[in-house]
């Protein structure tokens, strides 16, 4: 049995532990916006991962779009909410029972998972990563099967959610 360890095979298990630590971290914490930083991490460990896949233009719209743009707007909305008093509850037994069984079930399910499957490459020629300038004719192109329309949605979207926030955080 060959049991070579490459330096890619390496990299990646250490960016899995690195994502599962602040994983545990975000929902662990009793401080929101530590919660918050932590998901800035595991989500730049996720960019590392499609990086290591060489999924150049996916990593650069995770590091944009979620740990630039989502992140952001979750540390502005504690921030201007004040939620770090409304976390002083204590979670009750059935929910504390709910929480553990459903983290058995995953790790279960993850377990069987890595126990039963080869994890063998597929058997490729080459990468065969799309171009930017394709993928951005994609996107902001109007025509079938172009996403100009849902882009601009979400953007509006996006700035109903942060005035309300505002409105909603205002003092009166």
């Amino acid at each position: 049995m060959n049991m070579d360890i490459t330096l890619q095979q390496v990299a990646f298990f250490v960016v899995a532990i690195f994502i599962t630590i602040f994983s545990v971290l975000t929902v662990t914490t009793s401080k929101i916006l530590r919660s918050a930083t932590y998901l800035l991490f595991v989500l730049f460990g996720t960019a590392a991962i499609y990086f290591l896949l060489d999924y150049t233009f996916l990593g650069a719209v995770q590091l944009m779009v979620y740990a630039g743009g989502i992140v952001v707007l979750y540390v502005f909305s504690i921030l201007l909410t004040n939620s770090d008093q409304s976390l002083n509850k204590k979670m009750n037994k059935s929910k504390l029972l709910a929480s553990l069984i459903s983290a058995i079930a995953g790790a279960a399910i993850v377990l069987f998972i890595v126990l039963t499957h080869n994890f063998v490459p597929t058997a490729t020629a080459e990468s065969q990563e799309l171009g930017m300038k394709t993928i951005g004719h994609a996107l902001m192109g109007s025509g079938k099967q172009q996403y100009l329309l849902p882009f601009e949605a979400v953007s509006i979207l996006l700035l109903a959610c942060i005035i309300g926030g505002l409105v909603i955080a205002r003092k009166r």
